[in-house]
């Protein structure tokens, strides 16, 4: 099967590479001319267009930053749909909201094309080695014939039923990781105005029932104080708007997310839109005074587990 994928951000790339890596036949577009040229080196074909790249592969993948500019390179007149024919899939893998993908997926069914959403969840780090988790929404038939692909892509590769299925799980799951960061801000300011060694207090949220996977990789990096996590603040504000959103289309008016929304607004304002998310911390260390740095942690995150091929849970 050829492939097609477009748009090689922090995720994208990293998933992108995967292929590349296990020798799949792989043709990319993105905006930055460099970056298709170091594809290029290592294999890969080249698209001019979104729609010329739909026109030369079986499988289009999608990965890009916003539900705007999946829109865009979409329904241009040198986007995806003009490129599609009977049988060809679209995969969108960036977190969008249901309504939209369901909308696009109507236009891509009008040219007898299979549309399947399948947004990502477990890190950066962890799409670098084809260990990250896979959420695919949309008919069984054409997730059974990309599921080798999944599995080059991913470890463990959920089925979550009709399209717009994994949308709604995705939102929920990064609206959780929201939460869980925002309250380990907290946690750590406890933590070293009481004194305690940050070091150990680590170890000791990670042997415990207060600890999250959120805890196990971006305490990390809080705690080296790159803050590095290759994920940035106005992609979580994107990710709780369409929470928000949801839970008011479902009638059903939250109480902490509001509160979590304004805490990521008000860290984007001081450190900026590209700030990396765990950032939103530092609101407290600038607050209060504080540092809370602790030798022996990195400034990156990276996989140590062995990439291996990955199975449908």
């Amino acid at each position: 099967m050829k492939i097609g994928f477009i748009g090689l951000g922090n995720v994208g790339r990293k998933l992108a590479e995967s292929l590349l890596r296990n020798k799949f036949d792989l043709t990319v577009r993105d905006l930055d001319e460099n970056l298709m040229k170091n594809f290029k080196k290592f294999g890969a074909k080249i698209a001019n267009s979104p729609k010329e790249l739909a026109e030369q592969v079986d499988l289009i993948i999608t990965c890009l930053p916003s539900t705007k500019i999946c829109a865009e390179v979409m329904e241009a007149t040198n986007g995806v749909i003009n490129g599609l024919s009977e049988n060809k899939i679209w995969l969108e893998m960036s977190t969008t909201d249901e309504s939209e993908i369901k909308r696009l997926a109507k236009k891509v069914v009008a040219k007898k094309a299979i549309p399947l959403y399948g947004p990502v969840s477990g890190g950066c780090h962890r799409a670098a080695t084809g260990n990250i988790a896979i959420f695919v929404g949309g008919e069984r038939q054409g997730f059974e014939k990309i599921l080798p692909i999944l599995t080059t892509m991913g470890r463990k590769i959920l089925h979550t039923g009709e399209l717009g299925t994994a949308s709604i799980l995705k939102v929920i799951t990064n609206y959780l990781a929201s939460v869980h960061l925002a309250a380990l801000g907290e946690a750590w300011t406890v933590a070293k105005k009481s004194n305690l060694n940050l070091n150990k207090t680590f170890k000791g949220i990670a042997v415990s029932s207060g600890n999250s996977f959120v805890h196990e990789t971006e305490s990390q990096v809080i705690l080296n104080g790159s803050y590095n996590i290759n994920f940035t603040m106005d992609l979580v504000q994107k990710d709780m708007n369409l929470f928000n959103q949801l839970s008011k289309k479902l009638n059903t008016p939250l109480e902490i997310s509001p509160f979590v929304l304004d805490i990521f607004k008000d860290a984007q304002k001081k450190y900026g839109s590209r700030a990396w998310s765990s950032m939103v911390v530092k609101r407290l260390e600038d607050k209060f005074g504080l540092d809370f740095r602790s030798d022996g942690f990195p400034d990156e995150l990276v996989d140590n587990e062995k990439e291996e091929k990955g199975y449908e849970i």
